[in-house]
């Protein structure tokens, strides 16, 4: 009897223990929904250049240290997405500037997708994260009539920092991050004139996200 007594309570500690374990693994909050500030910058503005950039991310954390998530990102682009910008960028879309408009498209395209992502917790805050976002595109011409249509693989890859707040209830992620789309298919013929002058990469983008974990 005294020894199925003492089984049962070593049974119980290893129990105990494993399960501290585990939890020790597993955050409390294991899901977040977060959003880049660029969507609040096109709010209400009706400018050639608002991209009208929306974007929802929405995350898993299956371990302390790793995320998956889910992406759907939407934007307008007027002019290639590959100009650098050392290659002029700021000015090109600068209404003060010499240089502004002179990379427009004949129109516009509209860009939607739903994407992969995966987070990778290195040291304290410090992250990487690579999303696989697939698009279809729509163009349109300056009076807003429908040419065509396309798809691009959209592929983005980011280094940041995590800063939680509010006892890990909210978070805000400064991050910078690097993005190809090495297939871009269907491209109308007047917009392709623009694009081949350009590459199929942009790099070094900052950003900062904001989200909420639950």
């Amino acid at each position: 009897m005294q020894t199925r007594i003492l089984f049962y309570v070593l049974f119980a500690a290893l129990g105990a223990n494993v399960f501290a374990q585990v939890r020790d693994t597993i955050p409390a909050r294991k899901f977040s929904v977060s959003t880049s500030i660029a969507i609040f910058t096109n709010i209400g503005s009706e400018a050639a250049t608002n991209t009208h950039h929306y974007e929802v991310h929405f995350k898993y954390d299956f371990t302390s240290k790793d995320k998956i998530g889910l992406k759907f990102a939407t934007w307008s682009l007027f002019q290639p997405m590959g100009i650098q910008y050392w290659d002029g960028l700021l000015e090109m879309i600068n209404k003060n500037s010499e240089l502004y408009g002179s990379e427009f498209y004949p129109g516009s395209l509209r860009e939607v997708g739903l994407g992969v992502s995966y987070q990778r917790m290195f040291w304290k805050g410090l992250f990487v994260t690579i999303e696989v976002l697939p698009q279809l595109k729509t163009y349109v011409d300056n009076d807003k009539n429908k040419i065509d249509n396309g798809f691009k693989l959209y592929t983005s890859y980011h280094i940041g920092y995590h800063f939680p707040l509010f006892k890990n209830r909210m978070f805000v992620e400064p991050q910078i991050h690097c993005q190809n789309w090495l297939i871009d298919t269907n491209t109308p013929q007047n917009f392709k004139v623009i694009d081949k002058k350009w590459n199929s990469y942009f790099l070094f983008e900052p950003n900062l996200y904001i989200g909420f974990k639950f």
